[in-house]
């Protein structure tokens, strides 16, 4: 196996799948998340509004969480 065929099938959290994924799902904790959750559980579970804000506030905090932990594994680059 060449160098290159050795970079290309890289597995667990540094293939390019999951990179991608985790990126992916750390925008929708840090921007859905703050927006569209609490509006959901206002309208359609008729849930209380402030504790649906707060919901989306963990949301959010989890999703920058999740962003900073990305960024120190080097799996998004800043």
């Amino acid at each position: 196996m060449t160098e290159n065929e050795e970079n290309v099938n890289v597995t667990g959290i540094y293939s390019k799948f999951w990179r991608i994924t985790l990126v992916v799902l750390s925008m929708l904790l840090v921007f859905v998340g703050p927006t569209y959750v609490p509006y959901a559980m206002v309208k359609v579970l008729k849930i209380d509004y402030f504790a649906s804000i707060g919901a989306g506030i963990i949301l959010f905090i989890v999703g920058i969480v999740f962003m900073l932990f990305l960024i120190r594994k080097k799996l998004i680059i800043m």
